[in-house]
């Protein structure tokens, strides 16, 4: 049983990694590499949707919701190229972790942080 849920993560693990490969691929279709660079940048990021300190719902996102994220993403995708992708995340594993891509997703994230409250921020009516 182990070894079947360490093997799952495994293919979650490489499976995110091969959707970052396709958000970047000029042969993958637009609204393809959207979901795949959103899904990507969401399970490499520090920061959930649902906080893990939450009792049960913490782990909701990583347990249920990223990986049907996962799969619709990987549908989206043409098959033989994500067979491709996969096969490249694979030889990627071996590589060291970049920091400057783990910094500019934390970047990112606090910006939108930021950026987006002020853009819904209800405003005074002047006139």
């Amino acid at each position: 049983m182990l070894t079947r849920i360490k093997r799952w993560a495994r293919r979650i693990k490489r499976d995110v990694e091969a959707l970052w490969i396709a958000a970047r691929d000029p042969r993958v279709p637009w609204y393809a590499k959207a979901v795949c660079a959103a899904i990507a940048a969401y399970a490499l990021s520090p920061i959930d949707l649902i906080p893990d300190f939450i009792p049960v719902l913490g782990y909701l996102d990583e347990m249920v919701l990223l990986p049907l994220a996962i799969l619709l993403a990987v549908r989206l995708v043409p098959p033989q190229l994500m067979a491709e992708f996969r096969a490249e995340a694979d030889s990627r594993a071996d590589r060291p972790v970049s920091r400057v891509a783990a910094a500019s997703i934390v970047i990112l994230w606090i910006a939108a942080a930021i950026l987006l409250p002020w853009l819904f921020w209800p405003r005074p009516m002047t006139g």
